[in-house]
């Protein structure tokens, strides 16, 4: 196969290269002149698009196991090749909890007969996310869990997250923890701020997710552990990031792309698809969080994929189900803030691929002999979340019935297409 007419993204690079790439036998053979050179019986017009390598995801939910009522990994990974994704790391939050290798090998075959993209599973640290006792981290590594987390869940106590910290330091694991203290979130859905007090919402106030960044920051410190911390929503947490890497803590972040976009005020309407966990917070908070992904104190940019059916977000605000169908519109929607000035085009996809990468000890890169994982998207052209254009089982997206920019034309997985194969 080759690739003609696009605009090579190549992590380490500001600017883009119109170049073409060959592949063959799913691994990139060549690029430019000898990829020109090369003789191809399938040959993709980019047309002036961005070939970029494939998105990499650190935090999806694919709902499987499970009852299929919310999606599966076929649909799921579907959705996530629609959104140029080619390797999802799949949450530990199925049901059952994927917190034993049987869990484990049963997502990594059914991806392997149904799923168009990579999929990487990550292990929950306690047995079925419940805080209490630690899971067989060295089992599940053994399965294949590229990580272990907590996927939302917070573990209640300090001596059991220790021990987890430990643990996986000795066998040299990476955890992936959502910071979240439930004591002083309990029974909160919505920031503790002004909209909130207006509407008589209850409040998550932001030292729920402070105080554990804290705890969790001197318990890697003390452990050695590597230490990710996932879906970052307030501005101090990212200060808190910030000081710890110069004090030498082995910590990467993330943060889901809905709280780069939208702040508090997305619920002023009682709008329950921006009940979100952890909640969208204040305009201070959001600008933050992008000057972090922009600094590079914030490692990647994740969709926190949370298909739901209908009836989980037809209830009084407090009572739906938290979370967001995004992993279709994450890459538009980082086009928006692109278009908004807020984020370079650069630092939008590196925090979508060789951030999240380097994270999984991975590489992202569009290089000779590289695997060929790649994303061929126009960035000017627009397409229009709704009923009928969703892949994914969850129709609660951000964006419904508005143009958004970023069309995916091409999403290769190894060579293989993931989506869009009507375009040769």
């Amino acid at each position: 196969m080759k690739i003609i007419n696009g605009r090579l993204f190549l992590p380490g690079s500001d600017d883009l290269t119109k170049a073409s790439v060959h592949i063959v036998d799913g691994r990139i053979s060549a690029i430019g002149e000898a990829a020109d050179a090369a003789h191809s019986d399938e040959v993709f017009d980019a047309a002036g698009g961005i070939v970029a390598p494939g998105l990499v995801d650190l935090c999806c939910n694919l709902r499987e196991p499970g009852t299929g009522q919310k999606g599966n990994i076929a649909s799921e990974t579907r959705a996530a090749a629609r959104g140029g994704f080619t390797t999802v790391c799949a949450s530990p939050e199925t049901s059952p909890v994927n917190d034993s290798g049987a869990v484990t090998h049963l997502i990594r075959d059914v991806a392997e007969a149904r799923s168009p993209v990579r999929v990487l599973p990550v292990g929950a640290v306690t047995r079925g996310l419940e805080g209490d006792l630690l899971s067989d981290m060295a089992g599940l590594s053994s399965a294949g869990c590229v990580a272990l987390g907590n996927g939302g869940r917070g573990v209640r106590n300090a001596r059991i997250l220790r021990r987890c910290m430990a643990y996986a330091k000795t066998f040299g694991l990476t955890v992936m923890f959502s910071p979240e203290n439930q004591a002083l979130a309990a029974d909160g859905y919505a920031h503790d701020g002004l909209v909130a007090s207006r509407l008589g919402l209850l409040g998550i106030p932001e030292v729920a997710e402070t105080a554990s960044v804290m705890e969790m920051l001197l318990l890697a410190e003390e452990t050695g552990v590597r230490l990710h911390l996932s879906q970052l929503s307030s501005a101090r947490s990212v200060e808190m990031v910030a000081d710890a890497r110069r004090r030498g803590i082995s910590v990467t972040s993330d943060v889901a792309m809905h709280q780069l976009l939208y702040t508090e005020d997305a619920l002023a309407g009682f709008d329950s698809r921006f009940h979100v966990r952890p909640p969208l917070r204040a305009e201070a908070d959001r600008q933050a969080l992008v000057a972090g992904v922009r600094d590079g104190v914030i490692d990647a940019i994740v969709s926190q994929h949370q298909p739901h059916d209908t009836a989980a977000k037809q209830a009084p605000l407090g009572a739906t189900e938290p979370g967001l169908s995004t992993i279709e519109s994450t890459l538009s929607m980082g086009l928006m803030l692109v278009g908004r000035g807020e984020l370079t085009l650069p630092a939008l996809l590196r925090s979508l691929t060789a951030g999240p990468a380097s994270i999984l000890g991975r590489n992202a890169s569009l290089e000779v002999d590289a695997s060929a994982d790649l994303c061929i998207f126009d960035p000017d052209a627009t397409w229009t979340p709704g009923e009928g254009t969703l892949v994914s089982a969850g129709h609660n997206a951000p964006m419904l019935d508005d143009a958004i920019p970023g069309v995916v034309k091409l999403t290769l997985c190894e060579g293989r297409v993931a989506w869009g194969a009507g375009s040769f």
